[in-house]
């Protein structure tokens, strides 16, 4: 549904008239009725791919289709469900005042203004918080409504930018929730975001970008294999002073985590079992690193790992 076909975007520096390149070939489809993620490190190009998107910007060569057409003329027929990474309005106004105007400037019917920007706000929990004025709401409700007028006129492609920044852990579990429903066959979402734990669970696949290029994009639906994770979370109720003995290196994670290595399943449980006739003991052993989070950091290089050894 949306086509990326070897997109590049260049810019000139303002004053050191350097050309700057932060999108280089970029060729990708989203498909109907899936939710892609973007994911990559700061500077990767994920906020130029929006802007051209969303026709705010133009590529400097290759070309964009959403449903066969430019992204201009498709929005200017059809529109498009937007949430920006920083949601800001008129402080002045209320969260019923906003949804009521984003709803007019959406296209919808004037007869069902009212009753859709009502159905938003319950369904996003500001049912209650409608006479509230912007400026008063925590940063968590205004990402909220931002996420609301995103979904006012049911539009068939969504644009979600950092859509759980902000939202505390009830949110972000129900925002899962929100994203299922979205799911049509004739629907694209496309989500934006740095959580790689979040995009894991909302995501059907995932496009890794750095430095301007696509470097993979992964399914995250299907498993991976377990024998591919090197790095392993371990939780001990006593004894993890013995683990260096045995994994070589063990770095305390503290609550009694700790990071060992192991390179494959089966030397891992060896590794496990040889702990535990040391007196370690155990109550809990995962991977340290999701699937995503192997991907994404083997994709973009070992620096971005949260944990290392």
């Amino acid at each position: 549904m949306i086509e990326f076909h070897s997109v590049y975007k260049r810019y000139s520096a303002p004053f050191s008239g350097r050309t700057v390149t932060a999108l280089a070939g970029l060729t990708l489809t989203v498909r109907r009725g899936e939710v892609l993620g973007i994911a990559g490190p700061n500077g990767a190009g994920k906020s130029t791919l929006i802007s051209i998107l969303l026709g705010y910007a133009q590529a400097t060569a290759g070309h964009v289709l959403i449903d066969g057409q430019p992204p201009r003329a498709y929005i200017e027929r059809h529109g498009i469900g937007y949430l920006s990474e920083l949601v800001d309005v008129e402080p002045r106004w209320t969260v019923g005042d906003a949804l009521e105007r984003f709803a007019t400037l959406a296209g919808v019917r004037d007869a069902d203004v009212a009753l859709r920007a009502q159905e938003v706000a319950e369904k996003l929990g500001l049912g209650d918080k409608r006479e509230a004025k912007f400026r008063e709401l925590s940063k968590g409700n205004k990402q909220r409504l931002g996420l609301a007028q995103a979904l006012l006129r049911r539009e068939r492609v969504l644009v979600l930018d950092e859509p759980t920044h902000g939202l505390d852990p009830l949110w972000t579990n129900r925002f899962r929730g929100v994203v299922a429903e979205l799911r049509r066959p004739d629907r694209a979402v496309l989500i934006a975001s740095h959580n790689l734990e979040e995009m894991e669970r909302l995501c059907d696949r995932v496009a890794i970008l750095d430095r301007g290029q696509l470097q993979r994009v992964v399914d995250v639906t299907r498993v991976m294999p377990m024998a591919r994770a090197t790095l392993w979370r371990l939780t001990v109720a006593d004894g993890g002073e013995h683990l260096a003995g045995v994994f070589g290196e063990a770095v305390p994670l503290g609550r009694g985590d700790w990071a060992v290595r192991a390179e494959s399943l089966p030397a891992l449980n060896r590794m496990l079992a040889e702990a535990m006739a040391a007196g370690v003991l155990l109550s809990g052993v995962a991977p340290a690193q999701s699937a995503l989070e192997y991907e994404f950091h083997e994709a973009v290089g070992d620096a971005m790992a949260e944990v290392a050894l």
